[in-house]
C-alpha cells in the first residue's frame, strides 16, 4: 500500500477525492489533527527562547515534545486507519452461499469491524492530547501567535469529530452490542470533552484578539 503520508498536498487530496477505498473519512481526520497539532506547535515554535516568555521556557519546551509526539502519532493512524480498512472491504466479498459460509463470514466481519473502529477512537484520543496541548501553548505562547492556537482547537476538533463517525459507522454494524454500545458511549464521551475543551481555547482565543 502507498504511504499516504509520503504524498503531496495537492495528491492527497486528488486520491481523496477519487473512489479510492482510501484514504477516507478517518484519514482525512487523522491528517486534520496532524495538522492542528503542528499549529498549536508553531505557537510554541515562535515562543521558545524569547527573553519575553523565558518563564515559561521549560514549559513550551515539554510542550513542543508532547506536540512532535502527538503529531508523529496521528500521521501513522493515517496510513493504520488505510491498513484496517482493507480487511472490510475484503470481507464483504467473502462467500454466504451455505449457513456455514454465512457463520464464518460474520465471525471474521465482527474482528475486522471491531479493529476498524478502534483506529479512529486511537485518532480522537490523540486529538484530546492535541487539544490539551494547545491550551496550554494558547495560555503561555508568544501573543503574537495566539491566533493560530485557537485555529489549532478548532482543527484539532474537526478531527475529533470527524474521527468520532468512522467509529459509529462500525459498531453500528457490529452484532455485539455490547461491545457497540460501550464504544459508542465512550465515543459520545470523548466528544463532549474535546468540544468542551475546543471551544474554550477558541472563546479565549477570541477575547484575547479582540479586546487588544
Amino acid at each position: 500500500m502507498e504511504k499516504l503520508t509520503a504524498l503531496s498536498c495537492e495528491e492527497f487530496v486528488r486520491v481523496l477525492s477519487s473512489a479510492a477505498p482510501v484514504p477516507g473519512g478517518g484519514g482525512a481526520s487523522a491528517l486534520v489533527g496532524a495538522i492542528g497539532m503542528a499549529l498549536g506547535s508553531m505557537v510554541g515554535s515562535l515562543t521558545t527562547g524569547k527573553k519575553k516568555y523565558a518563564a515559561v521556557e521549560e514549559d513550551i519546551q515539554r510542550l513542543l515534545a508532547r506536540s512532535q509526539t502527538i503529531q508523529t502519532e496521528l500521521l501513522a493512524l493515517v496510513m493504520r486507519d488505510a491498513e484496517v480498512f482493507e480487511p472490510v472491504a475484503k470481507t464483504y466479498g467473502m462467500p454466504s452461499a451455505t449457513d456455514a459460509e454465512k457463520t464464518q463470514k460474520q465471525q471474521v466481519m465482527e474482528k475486522v469491524l471491531r479493529e476498524a473502529a478502534l483506529v479512529p477512537a486511537e485518532i480522537m484520543d490523540q486529538c484530546i492530547a492535541a487539544l490539551e496541548v494547545t491550551a496550554e501553548f494558547a495560555q503561555k505562547g508568544s501573543a503574537l501567535a495566539v491566533s493560530d492556537a485557537g485555529v489549532s482547537a478548532t482543527v484539532c476538533r474537526a478531527g475529533l469529530e470527524g474521527a468520532s463517525l468512522n467509529v459509529y459507522i462500525n459498531t453500528k454494524m457490529m452484532k455485539d452490542r455490547e461491545f457497540a454500545d460501550r464504544l459508542n458511549r465512550e465515543t459520545q464521551e470523548k466528544v463532549a470533552r474535546g468540544a468542551k475543551l475546543a471551544e474554550e481555547i477558541f472563546t479565549n482565543v477570541t477575547q484575547k484578539l479582540i479586546n487588544q
